[in-house]
């Protein structure tokens, strides 16, 4: 069989004449969506979400391959199950979803973050990690949300409003046992606390270990809720740990936990312009 070398040449036409469509409107629409998706996947990643979009994509590609090969009972069953899943997406995805919505509604969605100055972050993440080391050594249970972009008014509203600079001994204050602010969360912002006694959410997880205990549980269910950050000291054993999109780091020291403190008060830019960087440092 002979060889068609006219193919190369016709492919190269092809492609020509597919850049020469191209404008500058194209190209910021096509920049404009790989941000979103971009963000999209900053969001979901490290969650219990990003588990459930793979699998999606899984049933896509199935879909995809099932109708290549003319498997009808197949390609039937998986239309009418992916046409139910995306009826089910807005139950399943609630918190992402919310959390976007949020960010777009505080135009934060594509925006830097706005953080306190290297000076002031390594003031509060001192003050807190001093206060944390004390009531664990005292076993006094604490409950501290420390909030990001997503505002926690909702949350704050359910408990005394403060609004005082942070220090380690005015923290101390705060959970001074059999007192009313003991038992709720406070709600960190910036370097202010705002609230005190805060109710918090429980999860719904039923695979947790039955060693966590209703602060665990309260700061796992508002992580699974907001991008928050939410500091536990256990009553019981004095461990210290992290919840943070719906997972949980324990028995955290005084080194570690200043590590997990830092970024969240002067975290790195991660505005358009730092898209591409942030991504290839991730990589």
């Amino acid at each position: 069989m002979p060889l068609d070398l006219s193919l190369p040449f016709e492919f190269h036409g092809m492609f020509r004449g597919l850049l020469s469509t191209i404008g500058p409107i194209d190209v910021l629409d096509i920049f404009v969506v790989a941000a979103i998706l971009y963000k999209a996947y900053e969001m979901l990643q490290d969650t219990r979400a990003i588990t459930l979009v793979k699998g999606i994509l899984v049933l896509l590609a199935i879909a995809v391959i099932s109708s290549f090969l003319q498997l009808h009972a197949i390609s039937w069953l998986l239309q009418k199950a992916i046409t139910l899943l995306f009826v089910a997406l807005p139950i399943v995805f609630q918190p992402e979803l919310r959390r976007a919505l949020e960010h777009l509604g505080q135009g934060k969605f594509l925006g830097a973050v706005v953080s306190l100055d290297d000076d002031e972050a390594r003031s509060v993440v001192h003050e807190l990690v001093k206060a944390v080391r004390v009531l664990a050594a005292n076993k006094t249970g604490a409950l501290l949300v420390i909030e990001r972009n997503m505002r926690l008014n909702d949350v704050s509203a359910t408990g005394i409003q403060i609004d005082g600079l942070i220090t380690a001994d005015f923290l101390l204050n705060v959970f001074i046992p059999n007192t009313p602010l003991h038992d709720g969360a406070a709600v960190i912002r910036g370097k202010r606390l705002i609230a005190a006694g805060c109710l918090l959410p429980l999860t719904e997880n039923r695979s947790l270990s039955t060693e966590l205990g209703t602060r665990h549980r309260a700061a796992i269910g508002l992580s699974e809720q907001c991008d928050a950050l939410i500091v536990v000291v256990s009553e019981e054993t004095g461990t210290i740990s992290v919840a943070e999109n719906g997972r949980i780091m324990r028995h955290l020291n005084a080194d570690s936990l200043r590590n997990v403190l830092r970024p969240v008060f002067n975290p790195p830019q991660a505005g358009i312009r730092d898209m591409v960087k942030n991504w290839r440092r991730k990589e």
